[in-house]
């Protein structure tokens, strides 16, 4: 896939909703950018297990000057299932040419050890030297019976119901791996739990598609109710509209 060139006023509309924004500022945890594109009635597929496109080409670039931006990427397995991401960077500055270097890492939260690196597109990449191995957190590691040599996996203290204590794994994924930033893609799942934790995700950008995808679709709502941003800031494009924000913590 050729990216279109990134617009050119989407840098600064984005700055301060990125890393270098809050450089300097002493934090044990990483900066987390919770990042998804939707549609206008806040599907991000068309049903589960669906791969769904909603971005035009110019927010798919802006997608990857956001990679290009974090050390990590995030993505929960039924992601990793569904739509088999490469999850690298394509775009590079003016004069530069993407490499595996400017790459994010892949993180995929995957408790149960369902998905596998052996086959995926993550791995053909990494074989091409195009990207870079996944971290893999599972919840217990005596539970994965079948491990990728080139994969590294770790565990997490989870809920009984499965669910990770996202403060805890920031903090564990910068202390091991030395993530300094982390960007968050999906699924809904980690999207709508991440929705309600201002204390994890320092910022937030998502981008509105200009399609319905029906009541079918997954859909991006948090359990806990009303959510409130600040700092909220909007950039239109020639069909979509981006939005950057921060979550309230009052």
């Amino acid at each position: 896939m050729s990216l279109v060139p990134l617009k050119d006023d989407l840098p600064s509309f984005l700055y301060q909703y990125l890393p270098a924004a809050a450089a300097g500022n002493a934090s044990q945890k990483p900066f987390v950018t919770l990042t998804y594109a939707q549609s206008l009635d806040s599907r991000i597929s068309k049903g589960k297990g669906l791969r769904t496109t909603i971005s035009h080409p110019e927010t798919k670039t802006m997608t990857h000057y956001l990679r290009y931006k974090h050390d990590a990427i995030m993505i929960g397995c039924g992601t990793a299932l569904a739509d088999d991401p490469g999850l690298n960077c394509k775009w590079a500055p003016a004069g530069k040419t993407s490499s595996t270097s400017s790459s994010p890492r892949p993180v995929i939260i995957d408790p149960q050890g369902k998905w596998d690196f052996e086959g995926s597109k993550m791995q053909q990449l990494f074989r091409e030297d195009a990207g870079k191995p996944p971290v893999i957190v599972v919840r217990d590691l005596g539970s994965i019976l079948k491990r990728h040599p080139d994969a590294t996996y770790v565990s997490a203290p989870s809920s009984p119901a499965g669910r990770f204590d996202w403060l805890t794994l920031m903090l564990l994924l910068k202390s091991e791996f030395g993530f300094e930033s982390i960007m968050v893609e999906g699924g809904a799942l980690v999207i709508n739990q991440l929705l309600s934790r201002p204390d994890v995700v320092d910022s937030l950008i998502v981008t509105v598609g200009a399609k319905y995808l029906g009541s079918e679709g997954v859909e991006v709502s948090p359990p806990v109710g009303e959510v409130n941003l600040r700092n909220v800031q909007w950039w239109r494009g020639t069909v979509d509209t981006v939005m950057g924000a921060k979550l309230d913590s009052r």
